[in-house]
């Protein structure tokens, strides 16, 4: 049936409605999405969006974490309480003949989480104990380390659950006011779909929406990549070298020709075997065992970024060729048969990205959320059928500030 666009009001104001009918299957998925509420507005509290999310995975007040838990359990519902970036997500799921006894246990939730302080304490001591674990994951370490690089002074350049020191100073109140200002009814977007009317979700939902509070809503930031081509490096007690590297991708997340950014990004790393970056890093020079690169467009913030491993001995060269293979793209371009192998691709795996109810509604989401219309997906592959090789080339040449690239390494 494909999803459809409404809106729900209350009080003054509208909360859009992505929906999908389905019958096909008894069940019943929502998402509750609050944007610009994700890590970016923790401000100069690192981790308050990834705490406050876990409290609220720690059940009511009243029931605590456990019965709580108990009750979804009995019933076979799922309710979980995640955050991204630019979004915190309350997201239900279960089988249509309990969805309404998940609704009301979603009710109690909001509006009496296990607010307690040995509730945040006990966070803080799991959190801690995963943040010091990860001080040997140099994956992570080298991935942080790029993004405080890539987005000095911005939010971005933090660790999205924090760090020990930021965790430890962040009381109940904070996640109280976190909650209180975020989740609000002005930040709201419903993702929603299964065995179920609009209608009779619609007047569902319409008790759990009202103990939402009104509030001033958020607005999104523009953050940009630095272009500063910086190089850090981090000797620790490893086998391997990680290599992770950055720069800017100037585009917003609305233009018009990010069709052949897409293009661009799948086959410059994005596409595994036969991407630029696999082909010459792992099977031309055998440097490393993969090696990735992708474009990533974002409401905030839009930039080029990848990853590889290799010989500690190796690093110096892996990292040398990076950039010899990114200015190379830039200044020579794609070849007839990459851009055909990449259109063949994109093209026909798109079926594969619309099978599921989920991956519908996530689409229907992520157009509605960019701004742009529910049937952009079908014209970008129209566009990327007729996309000729000149043109892909002279968008490529004009982003030469790709080339401006920052690594992160950790190394022996």
């Amino acid at each position: 049936m494909g999803a459809q666009i409404e809106h729900i009001k209350i009080g003054n104001t509208d909360i859009p409605v992505i929906f999908e009918e389905q019958h096909s299957l008894p069940t019943f998925n929502l998402q509750l999405v609050f944007k610009n509420s994700g890590s970016i507005k923790d401000n100069d509290k690192n981790g308050l969006a990834g705490l406050s999310a876990r409290l609220l995975n720690e059940g009511t007040l009243k029931d605590g974490s456990t019965k709580f838990a108990q009750k979804l359990e009995n019933l076979a519902i799922s309710l979980n309480v995640s955050h991204g970036f630019e979004t915190f997500v309350i997201e239900l799921s279960s089988i249509k003949d309990v969805y309404k006894n998940g609704l009301e246990l979603l009710s109690e939730l909001l509006k009496s989480p296990n607010y307690k302080d040995e509730t945040v304490e006990k966070i803080k001591t799991i959190l801690t104990g995963s943040l010091k674990r990860k001080e040997n994951d140099y994956d992570y370490v080298a991935r942080n380390e790029l993004n405080k690089i890539l987005f000095n002074g911005t939010s971005l350049e933090n660790p999205s659950n924090g760090t020990v020191e930021s965790i430890s100073k962040i009381s109940l109140e904070d996640v109280k006011n976190f909650i209180n200002s975020n989740l609000i009814l002005e930040n709201l977007i419903i993702v929603a779909g299964g065995d179920i009317s609009l209608e009779e979700l619609k007047t569902n939902l319409e008790p759990i929406l009202s103990s939402l509070k009104h509030g001033k809503e958020s607005k999104m930031i523009d953050i940009e990549a630095s272009d500063k081509k910086i190089v850090k490096e981090q000797i620790k007690e490893t086998e391997q070298a990680y290599i992770y590297f950055g720069s800017p991708f100037n585009v917003k997340v609305n233009d018009e020709n990010n069709y052949i950014a897409k293009v661009a990004s799948f086959i410059l790393g994005g596409s595994g075997f036969g991407s630029r970056l696999m082909e010459e890093i792992r099977v031309k020079r055998g440097l490393a065992y993969s090696a990735y690169g992708q474009i990533s467009i974002n409401k905030s913030h839009t930039y080029f970024t990848g990853y590889l491993q290799t010989k500690n001995e190796t690093a110096n060269e892996a990292k040398d060729l990076v950039v010899k293979i990114v200015n190379e793209f830039v200044n020579k371009g794609i070849t007839k048969d990459e851009l055909e192998a990449a259109k063949n691709f994109l093209t026909g795996s798109e079926p594969l990205r619309v099978e599921t109810l989920s991956q519908r509604l996530n689409r229907a989401f992520t157009l509605y959320y960019r701004g742009l219309n529910q049937d952009y997906s079908t014209k970008e592959l129209e566009k990327i059928e007729k996309l000729s090789l000149k043109q892909i080339n002279s968008y490529i040449k004009s982003h030469a500030e790709i080339e401006n690239l920052s690594f992160s390494i950790v190394r022996k």
